[in-house]
């Protein structure tokens, strides 16, 4: 992980201080795209200038900034939780979807749909402290890696939207997490990967109570989830953890088509854009049909809408930070 951590800071150093922002994305309209409206929207001479304070960029996670294939890294993680905590759970053996998790058939937990996605973590999250839940999740990522590449799975981040996090950082952008992931899963490693600290990620979430241990204040996990931030619910959570509509949204599935809508139907100057998964050889090419990161919807509706569409293959020089 420190090493990583390392490889990061350098590659986000180089991209805000090159004379060239984003060195890793080839020379086409969305690079273009973004930079201009970057520019535009932080020249005090521009008609189109935004102050500081109204500079909110909202990113879509699995998927936008890091990969979501074959399987959420959450569920993953979750599959994990299952097998080490199913001594406990004989049940487990013969209910769906503990059963596929077991099994480690991922098509029979999605077949389950997102009610039985969540139904596994509230199950494995469920019981645990914030700050026992933080350091599991911790201990998982030093050492869970990606089945095809064989990376740790924060390895799997990309490195053309790690120097647009810092590029609009150092333009006086606040970039903000809205991902239907787990908020507490994601808390852990998002300031040190992305430079996004733990107030700034919305998530999806399960009920939590207060209570008071031996003494000790703490906020333990009960087996229910609370709130799911995906589609409709993104604008919702924005609303009520932002407070101010956002002017740039980054996301890659239907599931976003909701957050980009919400964004782009401001007043003044707004920017929408979708990172579409064209590369097979390098990652993996997916859209219309995949039962992950689905790109249906919004796809048809990106150039009616005005959202630009990054073609992964043909404009991402790179798509893995180094190693």
């Amino acid at each position: 992980m420190k090493k990583f951590v390392i490889s990061v800071l350098f590659f986000v150093t180089y991209s805000v201080c090159a004379q060239a922002p984003l060195p890793s994305w080839n020379e086409g309209p969305s690079k273009q795209a973004v930079l201009s409206f970057i520019e535009k929207t932080t020249s005090t001479d521009s008609l189109d200038f935004i102050p500081i304070p109204q500079r909110i960029a909202v990113f879509d996670n699995d998927g936008t900034l890091w990969s979501e294939q074959p399987i959420y890294v959450q569920i993953a993680f979750t599959f994990d939780r299952i097998k080490a905590l199913a001594h406990q759970y004989p049940e487990w053996k013969t209910q769906q979807p503990f059963k596929a998790a077991l099994e480690g058939d991922i098509k029979g937990v999605l077949a389950s749909g997102q009610e039985g996605l969540f139904k596994l973590i509230a199950a494995t999250h469920a019981g645990l402290t914030t700050e026992a839940f933080r350091e599991i999740a911790e201990q998982w990522l030093k050492t869970a890696r990606h089945p095809k590449t064989g990376r740790l799975y924060t390895e799997m981040v990309y490195q053309p939207m790690i120097e647009l996090l810092a590029y609009l950082e150092s333009r006086g952008y606040k970039n903000y997490i809205v991902s239907g992931g787990g908020i507490e899963f994601m808390r852990p490693w998002t300031e040190i990967i992305y430079g996004i600290p733990p107030e700034r990620v919305i998530g999806s979430s399960i009920k939590s109570k207060f209570e008071i241990v031996n003494g000790i204040p703490q906020i333990v996990g009960l087996p229910e989830m609370q709130f799911i931030d995906d589609k409709e619910n993104k604008p919702i959570a924005i609303q009520e953890r932002i407070g101010r509509r956002p002017v740039m949204a980054f996301g890659n599935s239907d599931g976003d088509y909701e957050m980009l809508l919400w964004t782009t139907a401001g007043k003044g100057p707004r920017f929408g854009m979708l990172i579409h998964h064209t590369d097979e050889v390098r990652e993996v090419a997916y859209d219309r049909k995949s039962s992950i990161g689905r790109l249906n919807t919004a796809l048809d509706e990106a150039p009616i809408k005005g959202w630009t569409v990054v073609d992964m293959k043909r404009e991402w020089r790179e798509i893995f930070t180094a190693k």
